[in-house]
């Protein structure tokens, strides 16, 4: 699998992900929340073709590039329905920080736990991780071994409980059933900082 982190965002340091089939070059595009030409550069060096954007969950930090980058691709984006009314609060999200409001764009279709999103020779499963935030989910690929975690699951951390919408047990309950279920071995990319491995979270992180 082709599997780049673009960090992305001078105040958040957001990690965006373009995940690509190796033989069909068809990609995903995973948050895109901060300076979309650095994204749109990335995929044309890359040289993939995005068939759709997925959001893990409508913080401003994962989102705020959303319109940009989908009107420049083309493509469309999912996102769990349950994120919608962060989604429409991104003006408010940015405001908290003192940044422009960026601009909303439409989420195509619903994600829901169990749903599978096939890319090339990848299945991407749908699990539903809220707690950071009302409907996070992430995204399981069995045949590369890894995850996507959003701003569920860090490296010897877990996500914020602290904003609208967060729920510190809700958040535990879904690490617990979600994540540290998955094989040991299987990678973890969180939304900001470092990759680490289920075996590690489950035997290192404190929260845990």
């Amino acid at each position: 699998m082709i599997h780049v982190v673009v960090p992305v965002g001078l105040l958040f340091q957001q990690n965006c992900a373009i995940l690509a089939d190796e033989d069909t070059k068809e990609a995903f595009l995973i948050d895109p929340g901060d300076e979309p030409g650095i994204i749109l550069g990335e995929i044309d060096r890359l040289q993939v073709k995005v068939k759709a954007i997925l959001i893990t969950h409508a913080h401003l930090d994962h989102v705020g590039a959303l319109a940009e980058v989908k009107d420049a691709l083309g493509v469309p984006a999912y996102m769990h329905p349950g994120e919608q009314q962060l989604y429409d609060s991104i003006g408010e999200q940015a405001a908290m920080f003192g940044l422009p409001a960026p601009r909303k764009t439409t989420i195509d279709h619903p994600l829901a736990e169990g749903d599978k999103l096939q890319l090339g020779r990848y299945t991407f499963h749908v699990l539903e991780t809220p707690g950071h935030s009302p409907a996070s989910v992430s995204f399981y690929i069995p045949a590369a071994s890894r995850v996507i975690a959003g701003d569920a699951l860090f490296r010897r951390s877990i996500g914020r409980t602290d904003l609208p919408g967060g729920s510190l047990p809700r958040l535990l309950k879904s690490i617990r059933t979600k994540l540290l279920t998955l094989p040991p071995e299987t990678e973890v990319y969180p939304g900001h900082g470092p990759e680490t491995t289920i075996a590690e979270e489950a035997r290192h992180n404190p929260h845990l």
